[in-house]
């Protein structure tokens, strides 16, 4: 079975709000074997007019764990503590 992966481009708008998210999602990562692969650090966009402020990469045992890990209430609580503080784009792809 392949891997997954949950690629995230965040726009973080309220700093201090958005630190009570990383508490709930690495809890919810943590409870759901996600691989933190990447969680911020500096973009650098190489080709295109994409301009992503912030990136997070996510590995999974599957496309089915990591849609599990979404749906979790777990990081249900993370979704929640999120509102207000930052703009989410979220997909999940295969991998090899």
């Amino acid at each position: 079975m392949p891997s997954a992966y949950i690629i995230a481009d965040v726009t973080v708008t309220n700093p201090e709000q958005y630190e009570d998210y990383k508490k709930w999602s690495s809890a919810a990562m943590q409870a759901h074997g996600a691989e933190v692969c990447i969680r911020g650090g500096k973009v650098e966009v190489i080709e295109g007019d994409w301009s992503p402020t912030r990136i997070v990469l996510l590995k999974f045992p599957s496309v089915e764990a990591a849609k599990a890990f979404n749906a979790s209430p777990e990081y249900g609580k993370a979704r929640t503590a999120r509102q207000g503080a930052a703009v989410m784009r979220m997909i999940v792809v295969e991998g090899v």
